[in-house]
């Protein structure tokens, strides 16, 4: 398990904000390997700020359920687990952005109705309106 803890400044920030990520790997060396080019190449950044010491490759374990039948899966699947057996005509739950997509795009106009005004929608795609943003560049001293 790779913990890569690091300082990330998001845009117009001047302070950063600490946070740590975590990626499995299936041995030691992809690890180290993953470490070193993830350090060395944030490094080179200029918002993030990698803390070396806090940022590791260590041995973990993962427990997983192994069936010996596809009848004893069904079995488990009943007993509530949110997954969706991959022949089932039911389609997936929509995820939670894509609900909010659909949400939003029900309440916008289409954009032939009225005449581009932003925002609006052109099919599936919601269209939004033209805005000045400013940033601030974030450095490292």
């Amino acid at each position: 398990m790779l913990t890569l803890s690091e300082c990330l400044a998001p845009a117009g920030k001047t302070i950063c904000q600490e946070q740590e990520l975590q990626m499995q790997f299936t041995n030691q060396a992809d690890c180290e390997l993953a470490r070193e080019r993830l350090v060395w190449l944030l490094d080179r950044s200029e918002d993030v700020i990698v803390n070396k010491n806090k940022t590791r490759c260590t041995a973990s374990a993962r427990e997983q359920l192994v069936f010996a039948t596809a009848d004893e899966i069904r079995q488990h699947a009943e007993i509530g687990t949110d997954w969706t057996a991959p022949d089932s005509d039911e389609p997936p739950p929509l995820d939670f952005t894509q609900k909010a997509h659909n949400e939003r795009l029900e309440k916008l106009f289409n954009c032939d109705d009225v005449s581009g005004t932003a925002p609006c929608r052109i099919g599936d795609i919601i269209i939004e309106g033209a805005t000045e943003q400013r940033a601030d560049v974030w450095q490292q001293e």
